[in-house]
């Protein structure tokens, strides 16, 4: 694994040759710290499929928004620069996040602003999204650790908007595969139905997927009945849009 010239990013090249494919990796952690567990494996998992995976650090508390979409940003140009040496498609980069991670892919792929022109531009948006047990609303059944990390004490209720996701979705929001447990206790399912509500209601291409039974957290879920099925569904969707070696 190798780094980059953005702070807090890595790779892990495709085991494949040829122009390929690439995915930005967001792990979790509340916007207050990343889960190892929902990056270098995951990033290995992609690389797997023949896609190079980038992990992203990203900055959270006591740094706030928009810092963190400020540092997915930057990957994201930096992704599809070239300037990191690998043989790839800049268009067809992709975005795969987990929870808080989730929350991060949701805004980077609905296009919220940061305020900066350099960053806010169309090759800043992914091509592809996969949310992994998403936090997606901050106005509804909100996970408020999140949104205490993200914002900080009493946040405008326009700002609580501008960061909701779902309600950022327009018909040019990048097709997502989305999966979430019924039971996660953490973040409920009614984020990931609300996102991919969004996008069918849009016209956007949306798989969801929700599990009867899973904690929050269960990254690739190895050995979980029910959940432990994502990756390959995700691999399936993902060969399907030309992405991923079958």
């Amino acid at each position: 694994m190798s780094g980059g010239p953005v702070a807090g990013l890595s790779v892990v090249p495709a085991g494949a040759e040829g122009p390929r494919p690439a995915v930005l990796v967001l792990p979790g952690g509340g916007y207050a710290r990343q889960a190892d567990h929902e990056a270098e494996p995951v990033a290995e998992w992609l690389a797997s499929l023949g896609i190079h995976a980038f992990v992203l650090r990203y900055r959270v508390a006591p740094d706030r928004h928009p810092a963190p979409l400020m540092d997915a940003k930057e990957a994201m140009l930096y992704i599809r620069s070239g300037a990191h040496g690998l043989y790839l498609e800049p268009g067809r980069v992709g975005v795969l996040g987990f929870s808080a991670g989730g929350h991060l892919a949701a805004t980077l792929s609905t296009g919220v602003a940061t305020g900066s022109s350099r960053l806010d531009v169309d090759a800043s948006v992914p091509d592809r999204t996969v949310l992994c047990y998403p936090v997606v609303s901050y106005t509804a059944e909100v996970h408020q650790g999140s949104v205490d990390n993200l914002l900080g004490d009493a946040p405008p209720s326009d700002l609580l908007a501008e960061v909701s996701a779902e309600q950022q979705v327009g018909a040019d929001t990048p097709p997502a595969f989305v999966w979430h447990t019924a039971d996660d206790a953490a973040v409920p399912v009614s984020h990931s139905l609300g996102y991919a509500g969004a996008l069918m209601a849009a016209g956007v291409p949306a798989e969801l997927h929700v599990f009867p039974n899973g904690r929050h957290g269960l990254g690739l879920a190895g050995g979980e009945a029910g959940p432990d099925q994502w990756p390959a569904l995700c691999a399936a969707w993902l060969q399907r849009a030309g992405w991923a070696l079958s």
